[in-house]
């Protein structure tokens, strides 16, 4: 059986540099009837274990380390057995929310996942985070961008550890060179792709933000 996308949405609260912000978080799970990965385990380990339904979680990855994409990564972890795995430029991150536990694994730009017959290729894409990876399925046409890119433009670069040359460069390099018709699936709120935003970058460098 072919690898398929499965959606959930768990709401939770985003916080750092003092602030804190109610948000809703795209949780994506990748795989077949017998095993999967999750793409950010945000907020809910219990709901995210109950859409896994029966499956061997083989991996759980993360796309940064922003507390509201890796809050229920360890009770996941350890109701599940399946590791955590983390861009290492992302831990001064991670450890803001984890102090006392480590993620089980490094992501690394080119790292290939296996799951289901289906490939996730590792792109080290920071700006918004100095570890913030996406991850590109081919076979499946679709990017999971996290908090990179969104419908309308790069995610936010006003926080600590975040720098907008950057995540510009990220994008353009990394993200607007992959087959236009590639679905872009986000950290938050709807999909689009990479046609309908590679036309926007000069706007997103004008706009600076």
């Amino acid at each position: 059986m072919a690898a398929r996308i499965d959606h959930l949405v768990t709401s939770g609260t985003f916080a750092l540099d003092g602030g804190e912000w109610d948000v809703d978080n795209n949780v994506w799970i990748v795989g077949d009837d017998t095993e999967a990965i999750v793409i950010d385990a945000a907020h809910d380990a219990d709901a995210i274990e109950a859409a896994l339904n029966g499956r061997t979680l083989r991996a759980i990855v993360c796309t940064h380390a922003h507390n509201d994409h890796i809050d229920a990564a360890p009770a996941l972890a350890a109701a599940t057995g399946a590791p955590v795995l983390l861009h290492p430029d992302d831990l001064p991150l991670w450890k803001h929310t984890h102090p006392d536990r480590a993620p089980d694994g490094e992501l690394a730009d080119g790292q290939e996942l296996e799951i289901a017959g289906t490939t996730l290729r590792v792109l080290h894409t920071p700006g918004h985070a100095p570890g913030a990876v996406c991850l590109y399925a081919p076979g499946l046409g679709t990017v999971f961008t996290g908090d990179t890119l969104f419908q309308g433009g790069p995610g936010a670069t006003g926080r600590s550890f975040s720098h907008f040359p950057t995540i510009v460069e990220s994008i353009r390099d990394r993200l607007l060179t992959l087959p236009p018709e590639t679905t872009v699936r986000t950290g938050h709120g709807d999909s689009t792709s990479i046609g309908t935003e590679a036309p926007h970058l000069d706007e997103w460098i004008a706009r600076g933000h």
